[in-house]
């Protein structure tokens, strides 16, 4: 009987530290890798030739809205499809648990379309997540919108009570306790815009206590940028939290050239405190319809609406001269609904992404009708246009920035590194033809060049279809850190 149960071979080894590729085979055995070794010295009961491939550990998506996703579409092909076997949810202030209302109320159908799959606790909502028996893994932040929503009902206008945030930093404390690993906040939102320094401050008050992480979706990616930033550190300070900053943009032609001020400023606070960021490599952002954010935009695409049909995927230039009314008044009439908005600089996004403290995010939303093509094509496109063609940085530290980086950055222990004793998360891809083929017209289409991906061992992606494995599993603060501890 062979000692292991697959061995990948012939493959190209990009072990996710930065290292130059490495002709090596890889075996696995259960869920883990079991051995790291010369060509041809490895047998298994199973083979998968990687001649002419790349062999990395699977991406960590960093920034996502994919909570309720894991449930609702386990196979999670627009994840696995790209690489991705773990996915951090409950970014931007937005998460699923815990959730203590009896409605799901408007801000959260971004992430929820069914009840059924919030939960009241997070260790309640864990357990649905792997009883839904998804394929890829996932790790979850405690949004400060949704316990704002719990502690505060619909009265969100305005700062929080000295009891209020006493409720939302025990209702944190719990989620910390039972696995969550950190806080995310939203100040840009409406539900979360009245709230204050101190009041973010103080509810993330037990991330300290349980190593958990603070991530920012900042109060403002515009004129005031630098004035985030700074609000966004000081929280963390106060916290005794790591901090990244989510989807770091300069937003609006007027701010276009600012990562010249805002990539020094990182640089000089990351000597202070431990500090980083997630970039997407597009220069359009999506979120809800804001009117707010039109004059900011160059371009605006409606991703869905409940009220007017046959909209998702149009110009809202468009939709208001056949509506026969300024875009404003169109935006009012589609509400609720989503868009995407074109508001970044091409320098920029390129600045961002090669900066040292970057990693990987696509911030794609599940639900979207007509999403932004990041939540298909993120990680390809970062392979191929951006490291192979433009050649903004190496393959090698393109796939730093997208797993052991991410995995040190969110401390999702065993994971990011094709290393013995780590959990066989990995991805086999064509480094002469990955490329995303996603776009703002056809935005739901997989990537080329992804030939197999793993996780925790089971075949999820392979040759253009899922793979069948359903081994993925919530990641639970404790174990992780326990992982960690073993290892130390």
């Amino acid at each position: 009987m062979a000692k292991y149960d697959t061995v990948i071979r012939n493959g190209q080894v990009a072990d996710g530290t930065g290292r130059k590729l490495f002709a090596a085979d890889v075996a696995l055995k259960g869920d883990r890798i079991a051995a790291v070794e010369t060509p041809g010295t490895l047998k298994g009961d199973n083979e998968i030739d990687a001649r002419g491939k790349v062999v990395a550990p699977g991406f960590i998506d960093v920034h996502t809205h994919d909570d309720t996703a894991l449930i609702d579409n386990p196979t999670m092909a627009m994840k696995a499809s790209q690489g991705v076997t773990t996915v951090v949810c409950g970014n931007c202030g937005a998460s699923a648990a815990p959730f203590t209302r009896s409605d799901i109320g408007h801000f959260l159908t971004l992430i929820v379309k069914k009840q059924a799959n919030i939960a009241k606790t997070f260790g309640e909502f864990a357990t649905k997540v792997e009883a839904a028996k998804p394929a890829i893994n996932g790790a979850f932040l405690i949004g400060h919108s949704t316990l704002r929503m719990n502690a505060m009902g619909d009265d969100l206008a305005r700062q929080a009570s000295a009891s209020e945030i006493g409720v939302m930093r025990d209702l944190l404390d719990q989620s910390l306790e039972q696995g969550a690993i950190g806080l995310s906040s939203g100040l840009f939102y409406p539900p979360a815009m009245a709230a204050s320094t101190d009041e973010v401050a103080e509810i993330a008050k037990p991330l300290g206590k349980w190593g958990g992480v603070y991530t920012a979706h900042m109060r403002d990616e515009g004129d005031h940028i630098l004035k985030s930033m700074d609000e966004t550190f000081e929280i963390g300070r106060r916290a005794g939290a790591e901090v990244i900053v989510s989807h770091h943009k300069c937003s609006g032609r007027p701010n276009f050239g600012r990562m010249k001020e805002t990539l020094p400023k990182f640089t000089e606070a990351m000597k202070q405190q431990q500090i980083a960021f997630d970039v997407y490599p597009y220069v359009a952002g999506s979120t809800i319809l804001r009117k707010e954010m039109l004059d900011r935009a160059d371009k605006v695409l409606i991703t869905w609406s409940d009220t007017v049909a046959d909209v998702s995927g149009r110009d809202l230039k468009d939709i208001a001269k056949e509506m026969g009314c300024s875009i404003y008044d169109a935006a009012d009439r589609l509400q609720p609904a989503g868009a995407i908005y074109f508001m970044m600089d091409e320098k920029d996004v390129q600045a961002a992404m090669a900066h040292p403290g970057a990693m990987i995010g696509s911030d794609g939303i599940p639900f979207d009708t007509h999403p932004h093509p990041r939540l298909w094509g993120t990680f390809p496109r970062v392979l191929g246009h951006y490291s192979r063609d433009l050649k903004l940085f190496p393959l090698e530290d393109a796939v730093r920035r997208m797993t052991s980086y991410s995995a040190q950055r969110f401390h999702l222990a065993k994971r990011g590194e094709v290393k013995p004793g780590f959990y066989a998360d990995l991805c086999i891809f064509d480094p002469a033809t990955v490329i995303d083929t996603a776009t703002f017209d056809k935005p739901i289409s997989p990537a080329k060049g992804i030939d197999t991906v793993l996780c925790n061992g089971a075949i999820v992606w392979r040759d253009g279809k899922p793979g069948g494995g359903r081994s993925g599993r919530a990641l639970k603060r404790q174990d992780l850190q326990a992982e960690a501890k073993a290892s130390a």
